[in-house]
């Protein structure tokens, strides 16, 4: 076996979900830029070798509503012009052919994922129209029930509507993604849901940003169940990297400090909501990152680096390792489990991989493999339509 360094920089890495383009629409970020605070960048993707990127296409739903599909193109724009700017170091990616073709190149391929079925308006229009300006994936809900799908993150909610899973539109958008070749992402959805999922489609899915709820109990992940039937179905689950998904003492711990955030919020929001304008992302993320650091840093230790790899060797055994990637949710939450400081340190994962028997062979599945095989059969089984 070689030695995990130079294993790693041969292996094709391939990230599912990352949530940078809010950066570059909200703050004139540019990818070539030092990462101030964030978690990817041109520099930090070939420090990690991450040959390819699927960003998140998020449309934050309550500072949004009535504009969804304008943020939506808003954001897909903010990719695009990264595209413009960097044409010797970043692609555009369509198709698996398109990611290996760049990984041979050595150039950083950018693909589109969006997070959450409200981006569609409820129009299979817009979703053919995604689809054309390049979108790859859909979650199909973020942690908002939309009109079509129940979301994992308002079951409790007495006044949100669900659907008891999916209704029957939302059966229908699964059926068109299938036609289209757009991979159907289960991150999110609530469990009902992710069964009427399974039950509808005849492609290959994939949890884009999920991990294993046997270690870290909370609905954004995945039970055994469900890794189970993720693996019949020939998908793949990727790993998130969130310490509140990884680690239950984390999420315990910063789950208590909530009130003694909330006013933090509430006055650095309010310029915004006084101006009728969407708070962007970055502000919250700001104060998660500063409260830390000043409040919780000198007794609060971050969440231990092992709870992520106990994720990873988790969903290989349960789901095998032919279902199981990374998708790092990078720049979607504020602060990283201990030794991850961003995509720079991947070759971390593999070497902790290693150590723990994992082959060669299996981590180039794990590292990119499985999600281009996911790909590629949801676009094959496009083609027969």
């Amino acid at each position: 076996m070689q030695d995990s360094a130079k294993f790693h920089a041969s292996a094709l890495v391939i990230d599912g979900h990352a949530d940078t383009p809010q950066r570059f629409v909200d703050e004139g970020w540019n990818f070539s830029d030092p990462l101030n605070s964030g978690m990817l960048n041109l520099d930090s993707a070939g420090q990690g070798n991450l040959a390819a990127e699927f960003f998140a296409i998020w449309v934050e739903p309550k500072g949004w509503r009535g504009r969804y599909a304008y943020r939506t193109l808003q954001l897909i724009d903010g990719v695009y012009e990264q595209l413009r700017k960097h044409p010797s170091t970043m692609r555009f990616g369509l198709t698996p052919a398109d990611i290996v073709q760049a990984h041979q190149d050595g150039v950083f391929c950018a693909l589109l994922g969006i997070e959450g079925g409200h981006s569609i308006e409820a129009d299979l229009g817009l979703l053919r129209l995604y689809h054309r300006l390049g979108v790859r994936y859909m979650t199909l809900t973020w942690t908002n029930t939309n009109e079509w799908a129940d979301s994992s993150g308002d079951l409790d909610n007495p006044s949100v509507h669900h659907h008891n899973g999916l209704n029957d539109f939302g059966r229908d958008v699964i059926r068109e993604m299938n036609r289209l070749g757009m991979m159907v992402d289960v991150s999110h959805v609530s469990d009902k849901t992710f069964w009427d999922v399974l039950q509808t489609t005849h492609a290959p899915i994939i949890a884009s940003h999920s991990s294993a709820r046997a270690l870290t109990d909370t609905l954004r992940n995945l039970t055994d169940e469900q890794l189970c039937a993720v693996a019949t179905n020939n998908g793949v689950v990727m790993v998130n990297f969130c310490t509140s998904f990884i680690d239950d003492n984390w999420r315990t711990a910063w789950s208590a400090t909530q009130p003694q955030r909330e006013p933090l919020y509430a006055a650095a929001t309010a310029p915004y909501l006084e101006r009728g304008e969407p708070v962007p992302y970055s502000v919250f993320l700001a104060i998660d990152r500063a409260f830390y650091a000043q409040h919780l840093a000198p007794t609060m230790p971050l969440a231990p680096f092992d709870s992520l790899i106990d994720h990873f060797d988790h969903v290989a055994k349960v789901a095998g390792i032919d279902h199981v990637g990374i998708g790092s949710d990078f720049d979607g939450f504020s602060i990283l489990p201990a030794e991850i400081s961003s995509a720079a340190d991947l070759p971390k994962i593999t070497a902790a991989l290693q150590r723990r028997g994992y082959t060669e062979e299996q981590l180039k599945k794990l590292l990119g493999g499985n999600l281009l095989r996911v790909f590629a059969d949801v676009q094959a089984e496009a083609a027969k339509e």
